[in-house]
C-alpha cells in the first residue's frame, strides 16, 4: 500500500490512526497489569475499617478532595513537606483513589497522625481557630449527625467485589461498628489513616 493511497483516502487513514493508537495504547497500558508495584499491595496495607470508610465517603460527599490532593510526588519540595512520595501500591483498596492535583490546601496522604483527634475536630467545626490564615469552609453539622450503619456492610460487599480483603466478620460488624457515631468521627477517623497503614523505607 503506497502512501499516496492513504494520504487521499480519509477513511483509510482514520482507521490506520485508530490501530496504531490502539496498539500504542495497549503497549503502554498492559504491562502495567503485570507490575507488582501497581496491582499488589504494599507491605502493611490493610483496608479501611467501617468507621474509616464511612468517613471516606463523607470526605468525598463534601468534596474535600477539590482542595486536596492525595499523592506526594518525588520531588525534594514534596518529599520535604509531606514526607515519603506516594507509591501505587498504597492506593489499591481505594476506589476511586484519591489522588488529585488541585491543592488550596496541602496534600493529607500522609497526615495521620500528625494532629490530634481534638485538633481535627477542631478544625473542621472552624478552621480559623486552629489555622488563622485558612480559607477552608467550616463543616460544623458534620458533628451533628449520626451514622446508622445501614448500608456499611453493602458497601463492603462491593469493595469485597472489586479485591478488597474484607472478612465475612468485618462485613457482619460493620453496622455496629458505626451506628450512633457522628460523621465528625467518622472522617477523623479516616484522616488519622491516610498514610499511617504502611511502613515505606
Amino acid at each position: 500500500m503506497s502512501h499516496e493511497k492513504v494520504e487521499v483516502n480519509v477513511g483509510l487513514m482514520a482507521i490506520l490512526v485508530v490501530v496504531v493508537i490502539s496498539f500504542g495504547g495497549l503497549a503502554e497500558i498492559v504491562p502495567l497489569f503485570f507490575m507488582k508495584d501497581t496491582t499488589e499491595p504494599v507491605e502493611g496495607l490493610k483496608p479501611y475499617s467501617a468507621l474509616e470508610l464511612e468517613g471516606r465517603d463523607v470526605y468525598i460527599r463534601e468534596g474535600c478532595y477539590t482542595c486536596h490532593s492525595q499523592m506526594i510526588r518525588p520531588f525534594r519540595a514534596e518529599t520535604e513537606r509531606y514526607g515519603h512520595y506516594s507509591v501505587a501500591g498504597e492506593f489499591v483498596y481505594d476506589h476511586p483513589f484519591q489522588w488529585g492535583s488541585k491543592r488550596t490546601g496541602p496534600d493529607l496522604a500522609r497526615v495521620g497522625g500528625r494532629y490530634s483527634d481534638d485538633w481535627h475536630i477542631a478544625h473542621l467545626i472552624n478552621p480559623r481557630d486552629v489555622v488563622p490564615e485558612s480559607n477552608m469552609p467550616a463543616f460544623p453539622w458534620l458533628a451533628k449527625k449520626e451514622l446508622t450503619g445501614e448500608l456499611t456492610p453493602r458497601k463492603m460487599q462491593a469493595l469485597k467485589a472489586v479485591g478488597v480483603p474484607y472478612s465475612d466478620a468485618d462485613i457482619s460488624g460493620a453496622t455496629d461498628a458505626v451506628r450512633g457515631k457522628t460523621e465528625l468521627t467518622a472522617l477523623v477517623a479516616y484522616l488519622q489513616n491516610l498514610g499511617t497503614a504502611v511502613s515505606i523505607r
